[in-house]
């Protein structure tokens, strides 16, 4: 089958660039022949892709077939000629591109970037002649290939929670229209858990919506995210730093929050000591909707309880400054100058904001300093070694992080804002690592179905409340797991890399797809 996607941004990373490389290299495997438009300059790098065009000399041009004996070209990439300009849902970085949130681009620009993409999806539709399609992102995928296609191609659309949270529900009165214009002709709209289609159904109010909308979370890889003992497990760490040593820095790194810069992250790998520390993750974007600073302030919590345990802290973003101030300011013994970044909020973050303050960690840290003096000095004492166990990483692909992830005991994953499914939490468990994660959105329900399958204490120990108490709820769950004994931990793990291969496979997802697409949704669980 030919099936084309629509995609927009990169093929490497996080979330939605993730489930698209993936998806597409399912649909490689399965057989069909994929024809995929995003901005990814690096295309070669996916092992799937066997070749890729651009009209950057102004007509499409296709090249780089890989020289594979026989065997036709399964998957073709293409990047669309959108001008410099990339308006995006959440601020990030992109090469030889200007990167500006949805909110920030006029009218104006929002519409070239559409008919820039319109008129690419229409060539590639006339030359490769797709049975199906995918849109990506709530906008604007689906009223690209809405306005595109023009109802001659079928096709499904997936709505990742960004392009949902951060850009259509604050601003309705200008993307509401183009959401409805591109949801409406779809065959099947997929989403990652029931709390997204709730949003998705209150914010597009859109007749027949809830009839056609099917669960469609985004899969596992099961072959890389797979338990590996601890020598296996320090040997792949051991390459990923060495490789990494080795890598070129991009420009910019080590000084441009967005950039990668490999050597950096080789050296952050190098101060784990797989043999002695306890290893704890958290992957993902540095960014105040993440949630990372309660996950910071509870490591002193950990750390007087396990002065072993490590906290890796795996991405990057425009927080990151922000998470370094705050780890100083508690290892020197400044709550205020702590109260200070968490009362600016989302200000220290971009610096055009008004201070937003983070109320969760204003809380905690206002109880800790009006709390008794002995818990304050025992809290600051544990506080002093956290420049020394907490280790920001960096930027790691998806594929290192698969390298890294083993080598943990835990992951948390302490977002605040909601979340359309826990993929991160699933690739954790698929590797025997507890996911301990707030208890809302697609996060709950992932926690949820992975309870099932464990004892009640250590199914206690998954998810977290979002409140004042949030902080502390943090450390008591992580060092619920350090602490219990190994007999009861080798089973749940066991039980956890079960449940991620039985529940979410990418071959699944990618037939899910087709039939969304073809409007087949009998077959397909509804949120």
């Amino acid at each position: 089958m030919r099936i084309l996607v629509f995609h927009g941004y990169l093929l490497a990373g996080t979330g939605s660039n993730v489930y698209n490389a993936r998806l597409a290299e399912s649909f490689v495997r399965l057989g069909h022949e994929v024809h995929l438009l995003c901005q990814d300059r690096h295309p070669s790098h996916q092992p799937f892709v066997d070749a890729w065009g651009d009209w950057d000399e102004g007509t499409l041009r296709v090249q780089g077939r890989r020289p594979i004996s026989d065997r036709p070209v399964r998957c073709t990439s293409y990047r669309p000629d959108v001008g410099t300009l990339l308006p995006v849902y959440v601020l990030d970085r992109y090469e030889a591109m200007q990167a500006r949130t949805f909110a920030h681009c006029s009218d104006e620009e929002v519409e070239r970037y559409v008919e820039a993409n319109v008129a690419a999806v229409r060539e590639v539709a006339a030359r490769a002649r797709p049975e199906v399609a995918l849109a990506n992102h709530l906008v604007m995928g689906p009223v690209i290939l809405a306005r595109a296609l023009g109802g001659e191609v079928p096709y499904a659309v997936k709505v990742h929670g960004s392009a949902l949270e951060y850009t259509v529900k604050p601003q309705p009165e200008r993307f509401v229209a183009p959401a409805r214009e591109g949801v409406e002709p779809a065959g099947g709209v997929l989403v990652g858990s029931r709390h997204t289609a709730e949003s998705l159904w209150q914010t597009l109010q859109l007749d027949g919506l809830r009839a056609r909308t099917r669960l469609g979370p985004p899969g596992v890889d099961v072959r890389r995210f797979a338990p590996r003992e601890g020598g296996e497990a320090r040997a792949a760490l051991v390459e990923l730093k060495r490789d990494l040593a080795t890598a070129e820095t991009e420009e910019g790194g080590g000084q441009d929050t967005f950039a990668r810069d490999a050597r950096a992250a080789a050296d952050a790998l190098a101060r784990l000591d797989v043999e002695r520390d306890r290893l704890v993750a958290y992957v993902g974007k540095l960014i105040v909707s993440k949630g990372v600073e309660l996950l910071i302030a509870a490591w002193p919590l950990v750390l007087a309880r396990e002065p072993r345990a490590r906290l890796v802290v795996i991405g990057f973003g425009a927080y990151r400054a922000g998470l370094e101030e705050l780890i100083a300011a508690l290892a020197r013994g400044r709550l205020e100058d702590g109260l200070a970044l968490a009362l600016a909020g989302r200000a220290r973050e971009d610096a055009q904001l008004a201070p937003q303050p983070l109320p969760l960690l204003v809380a905690f840290l206002r109880r800790l300093q009006a709390g008794d003096e002995d818990g304050r000095e025992r809290y600051l004492a544990s506080a002093g070694a956290l420049p020394e166990r907490v280790v920001l990483t960096g930027r790691l692909e998806h594929d290192e992080v698969a390298d890294v992830l083993p080598a943990c005991e835990a992951l948390v994953v302490p977002s605040t804002f909601p979340e359309a499914f826990g993929m991160v939490a699933a690739e954790a468990a698929a590797c025997g690592v507890l996911p301990v994660s707030a208890a809302h959105s697609g996060l709950a329900e992932v926690s949820g179905a992975l309870a099932g399958a464990l004892a009640p204490e250590v199914a206690a120990l998954l998810s977290f409340e979002l409140d004042e108490h949030a902080v502390e709820a943090i450390a008591e769950r992580v060092v619920g797991w350090l602490s219990l004994a190994e007999g009861e931990r080798a089973p749940a793990r066991a039980a956890l890399v079960r449940t991620v291969r039985a529940r979410w496979s990418w071959e699944g997802v990618a037939e899910g797809v087709i039939a969304a697409a073809r409007g087949e949704l009998d077959g397909l669980k509804t949120p």
